[in-house]
């Protein structure tokens, strides 16, 4: 009787072990689409100019490659001035959500050979198919007034790019591209989505964060300032007062 308790989990084994070796045995499918970044990390330091991060990676076949890098995001409110009595005054706002303070893009070529309308818009291809949640739902005509208005003052600042970037392939799958950030890039989250596009769809995307950060003197500085803003401003006006004193014994002396 023991002996009949036994086999069914011998047989049971058995069975998992050709399972197992079957599984290890068949080839692992390669992934359509890999990507990385040359830096998760971009650190502002005194004196910090911007940055060039290297985007690389790989497809499993023909196709073009779109990356989207987006900052984090948050709200921005778009104002307009226009004459009341005489004087220049702000007369309209809109608020939006879900602002990337950061946008570019790079594609290996002209968006319009290899993506439908449909496609860029759904994917957000572009600065113009970005969307926002405006506040106080204002008319669709006055929404996309003020959107475009924040998108042009985002490009005159740099932080949205206003040319394409370029994707170029290093033999018939690996490709790379320059990612440029700016001096003023603001510090936060970024995301870095990869799309491959074949036959006019996107058949595989990948998501790569990056995290610009201050350090150094600079950092603790802004940190204490925004953690204990009330004693920050007393000491810097002791600071500058006693500068102030110093330079008056100075002169006096002169």
């Amino acid at each position: 009787m023991a002996g009949v308790g036994i086999l069914p989990f011998l047989l049971l084994a058995l069975s998992w072990g050709f399972l197992s070796w079957g599984m290890a045995a068949r080839p692992a499918a390669a992934e359509p689409l890999t990507a990385d970044v040359s830096s998760h990390l971009i650190a502002i330091t005194t004196g910090f100019t911007g940055s060039d991060v290297v985007l690389f990676g790989a497809t499993d076949g023909p196709g073009d490659v779109v990356v989207l890098v987006r900052g984090p995001e948050g709200q921005a409110t778009v104002r307009r001035k226009g004459r009341v009595a005489g004087f220049w005054m702000n007369v309209q706002s809109v608020r939006f959500d879900r602002v990337p303070a950061y946008f570019a893009v790079a594609t290996t070529r002209d968006l319009n050979a290899f993506t439908s309308p449909a496609v860029r818009q759904r994917e957000q291809f572009g600065t113009q198919f970005l969307r926002f949640d405006a506040r106080r739902e204002p008319s669709q005509e006055t929404a996309d007034r003020f959107r475009e208005a924040l998108i042009r003052s985002k490009t005159d600042e740099g932080l949205y790019a206003d040319e394409v970037g370029q994707v170029r392939f290093l033999g018939d799958r690996l490709f790379r591209a320059n990612i440029r950030f700016p001096a003023n890039v603001p510090t936060g989250t970024y995301t870095v989505d990869v799309f491959l596009v074949r036959e006019g769809e996107v058949v595989a995307a990948q998501a790569t964060p990056l995290v610009v950060s201050k350090i150094g003197v600079g950092a603790d500085m802004a940190d204490i300032a925004h953690r204990y803003s009330a004693v920050y401003g007393i000491i810097a006006v002791l600071v500058a007062g006693m500068a102030g004193w110093l330079a008056g014994i100075i002169f006096r002396r002169n």
